[in-house]
């Protein structure tokens, strides 16, 4: 059996489901992890993604912000929503897929300040990643797993484009990159791209709107992230993990790039 799975911040569905369809058409994913959908889930392009070939979905919508979706070629099997988000926000999604559990998340950015009594939505954000430490510590490490999404933390130095800079900016400051090293730890998760391209290679898959060229500013971070379980670690196949930045190339993109792995089993 393979599986090539898929994360992507796609910063409304609905508005580039023109793009969603191409990429489909062109990587061919089985499963797609969506994450800023931007809608409920009865306003959800279902017709669109059955064109596309994946019929089998798991949405959980939010009005205007946030919401993850998985879409998938093959069944998905019910798996427990995790309950991580204090505000109530569309920001998981899971879902049974051949065998596999599949955890999909868009974890809070986080504001601008990295001070848990003076900013709530970093003190959001910090309460989010602990609660799905505290999870992943219950779990049997080799049942297979997929944590996906856009985690909103840069955890290398050559995950950012300046790293002596960004130690002072919302997404790689030294408490979020302990933070997420504590949550790969506890479930022994392997950082599938960043394994299969070893530092010092820099990497990223957001770039800002701000920049009219993304590639010549390359102020680039690697906020977007697929981890696996020990279990399922050794499925991931040898060179499949990268960063597919040339998506950011097309016409009206989404800031973030796809990010895809395959997995045989």
């Amino acid at each position: 059996m393979s599986l090539r799975i898929v994360t992507w911040n796609i910063n409304s569905v609905r508005l580039r489901i023109d793009q969603v369809a191409r990429f489909v058409a062109e990587y061919a994913p089985d499963v797609l992890c969506l994450q800023e959908i931007k809608c409920t889930e009865d306003q959800f392009p279902r017709q669109a993604f059955e064109e596309m070939g994946l019929p089998h979905l798991r949405i959980g919508g939010q009005k205007g912000w946030h919401g993850v979706a998985i879409a998938s070629r093959l069944p998905i099997l019910d798996n427990p929503r995790l309950d991580l988000c204090r505000e109530g926000h569309g920001r998981c999604i899971s879902g049974l897929i051949e065998g596999v559990e599949v955890q999909n998340f868009y974890i809070p950015a986080g504001g601008d300040l990295p001070d848990r009594k003076l900013n709530p939505k970093f003190d959001h954000k910090m309460d989010f990643y602990e609660r799905l430490t505290a999870e992943m510590k219950t779990r049997d490490q080799q049942r297979p797993l997929v944590l996906a999404g856009d985690f909103n933390i840069a955890p290398g130095d050559n995950d950012v484009f300046n790293h002596k800079f960004m130690l002072k900016v919302v997404s790689h400051t030294p408490g979020e990159i302990e933070t997420l090293r504590r949550l790969q730890d506890a479930g022994g998760f392997a950082d599938v791209v960043r394994d299969q391209i070893p530092d010092p290679v820099k990497l990223a898959s957001w770039w800002s709107y701000r920049a009219k060229d993304f590639r010549v500013s390359n102020r680039g971070l690697r906020l977007d992230h697929l981890w696996t379980s020990p279990g399922l670690t050794p499925a991931v196949v040898k060179g499949s993990a990268r960063i597919l930045d040339t998506v950011r190339e097309w016409e009206r993109p989404s800031d973030h790039a796809p990010v895809v792995m395959d997995l045989d089993f």
